[in-house]
């Protein structure tokens, strides 16, 4: 099947699909997810086929944690070593100590680099599941579902919001398991050498939990504004670039200058509040976490003279309330960290939960050596339920004929070939295809006998020959050369550096819009399909060439039933039959002698074209 892109613009998602051509587009991220809870336990399932490496890493999170929490004891006892004895030294603890500390730093170390070199790879392979899960669905969906979201947005689904969770594994999980068992650990550990002591440390916490609420709440609102205001000065630079042309040709350059100041004035401003605000935790943590150690240090000293804890005894549990509070000032950036990747989950899963294109029906038959005989039969079909596009349209194209629509932008042209091929299905009425139904034939089937020549041309990164077999895969390169002389192509590629090597850049842009729209042509006449849809074939193609290309083209629909919509009436003059739409119905039906006989609407369009024309 040769086949460009929809020609439509995307519109906004938020109310029910649109017509293509509307165009709106989105700003800023959700920061926050909708359902927290769900969305966790449904990332959870994808950690299915990785439960036997994270057991693993849970081994030696645990082995870690045994190795930290061991070493403050065995700091104890170093202190004690030396400061009991009336002051004489024990080497032999000592030295014991010493070397079991040192092992078990050394431990530590290298368990630390195991987890984060194994969760790399969980974490990678997550995501690799999730982006081809998404992919996958994206290949899925109807035409309907990127009529009505924009591009860019899609595309940030595949890629930042997928970023966010590969972060969210790797950062959070590993911590979020160690910090709760040292947590507990050390708490063990606390009361085991000093009950009071611990009642005294615990002191602090409340403090902790409520200052890390209060600017977690204010932290939140900025940081979502500031995701917002990112978003908006993101679009900003997208739309300029995409326009730069636009901008210049209406000496716009100051005006967006002026505007990008402004987005970006926005996002320092409350960028800056945001730091400002996050930036206050750490000090004011610091300071009640010293203000504990104070209390501790104290405490134990007071004990310490009554002969209730020995010198080491304190030291210890000045490491051990470390290791308890730090995991706790860890939480609230995990938390924000775990809150955006959840988000950006949640808005993958909205991908990948869209109902995809209807199934085939159970009785489905492949489409085999179609003979190309259309009829539509009382057709009506709306974008919207609410806005009838379609009104019981009927007609027939027979077998090899060529079928011109014509009639104002919105008329429902497009919206009939969009049907024809099953990229929309009709609300009312039917379509058949050599007399059946073509919901009876597999979608596959059906969509590979048709051809596509669009107003707006897509091409692929790759090689030009790549361009051009993409409907063939398996044509030789004979094939493709015969095909872009028919095109008239073949002159321009062999004037390039590289002929049919050359490699095209994202949509073909180092091509002008003319020799784009010659490849399209040159890939659908090497597909061979058995019906034609050419939609404005040759709107981009000076008239010298076009001639050219009608020449190919008649050569081309010759034996095939085609549709051509066209704007440009002379160049639809010797079809079978030309159809003016209007406000989704055929008002006038003939051939262009007959419809120039009767004088109606396609008359006076023809005569006002051909006006135009002459008064230019």
């Amino acid at each position: 099947m040769a086949n460009n892109q929809s020609n439509s613009t995307p519109a906004p998602p938020a109310p029910p699909p649109l017509r293509p051509g509307g165009a709106q587009r989105l700003r800023g991220p959700v920061v926050k997810p909708k359902n927290f809870k769900g969305t966790l336990k449904r990332l959870w399932d994808y950690f299915g086929k990785e439960r036997k490496m994270l057991t693993v890493i849970f081994i030696f999170i645990v082995i870690d944690s045994a190795l930290m929490l061991l070493a403050p004891f065995l700091i104890g006892k170093a202190v004690d070593a030396m400061s009991q004895n009336h002051g004489k030294v024990d080497f032999d603890i000592l030295e014991m100590t010493i070397i079991v500390l040192t092992c078990a730093y050394i431990g530590d170390a290298l368990l630390t680099f195991f987890q984060g070199w194994l969760m790399a790879g969980v974490a990678q392979r997550i995501v690799k599941s999730l982006r081809e899960a998404i992919f996958k669905k994206l290949q899925k969906l109807p035409v309907s579902f990127f009529d009505s979201r924009t591009h860019g947005e899609l595309m940030s689904r595949l890629s930042n919001d997928v970023d966010n969770i590969s972060n969210t594994i790797s950062q959070s999980t590993t911590q979020l398991m160690s910090g709760a068992i040292v947590i507990a650990g050390s708490l063990i550990m606390m009361l085991i050498l000093s009950p009071l002591l611990t009642l005294a440390s615990l002191i602090t916490v409340p403090l902790v939990f409520l200052l890390t609420r209060t600017i977690a709440k204010r932290t939140s609102v900025l940081f979502k504004n500031q995701q917002v205001q990112l978003g908006t000065l993101n679009g900003h630079i997208e739309e300029t670039i995409s326009g730069i042309e636009v901008v210049k040709a209406f000496n716009h350059e100051e005006k967006v200058i002026e505007e990008f100041n402004t987005i970006n004035e926005n996002l320092r401003e409350v960028g800056l509040k945001a730091q400002i605000w996050s930036g206050f935790l750490m000090p004011i943590m610091n300071v009640i976490n010293n203000l504990g150690f104070a209390v501790v240090a104290v405490f134990g000293g007071i004990l310490a003279l009554k002969s209730l804890i020995t010198v080491g005894a304190i030291a210890s549990f000045i490491t051990y309330s470390r290791q308890f509070v730090r995991p706790l000032n860890d939480l609230a950036n995990i938390f924000n960290i775990l809150q955006s990747g959840v988000a950006g989950a949640e808005r993958v899963f909205e991908i990948i939960d869209e109902q995809e294109e209807p199934a085939d029906l159970p009785n489905a038959v492949p489409l085999e050596n179609p003979k190309g005989y259309v009829v539509f039969e009382n057709v009506s079909f709306g974008y919207r339920k609410d806005v009838p596009i379609l009104k019981n349209v009927s007609f027939e194209a027979d077998v090899g004929s060529s079928t011109a629509l014509v009639g104002p932008t919105g008329a429902g042209k497009t919206t009939v070939v969009n049907l024809l091929t099953r990229f929309y299905d009709v609300t009312s009425g039917r379509i058949l295809l050599d007399g059946r139904d073509i919901r009876e034939y597999t979608r596959d089937s059906l969509r590979s006998c048709f051809g596509f020549v669009l107003q707006d041309t897509y091409l692929f990164s790759g090689t030009i020959k790549e361009n051009i077999k993409y409907g063939k895969p398996d044509a030789t390169n004979e094939e493709i050369e015969q095909a872009a002389r028919m095109a008239n192509a073949d002159g321009f590629i062999k004037r390039l550096p590289h002929q049919y090597d050359t490699i095209l850049s994202e949509n073909g842009g180092n091509l002008s819009q003319g020799q784009r729209q010659l490849l399209a042509i040159a890939r659908v006449i090497l597909a061979k399909p058995s019906l034609l849809i050419l939609d404005e074939a040759t709107s981009s193609i000076d008239t010298r060439t076009e001639l050219h290309i009608q020449e190919a083209l008649l050569a081309l629909m010759e034996d095939r039933t085609s549709f051509i919509i066209a704007h440009r009436l002379n160049t639809i003059r010797d079809a079978d039959t030309i159809m003016v739409i209007d406000q989704g119905q055929i008002i006038e039906k003939g051939s262009h002698d007959a419809l120039m006989e009767r004088q109606g609407r396609y008359y006076q369009m023809f005569f006002n074209q051909f006006k135009n024309v002459e008064g230019a």
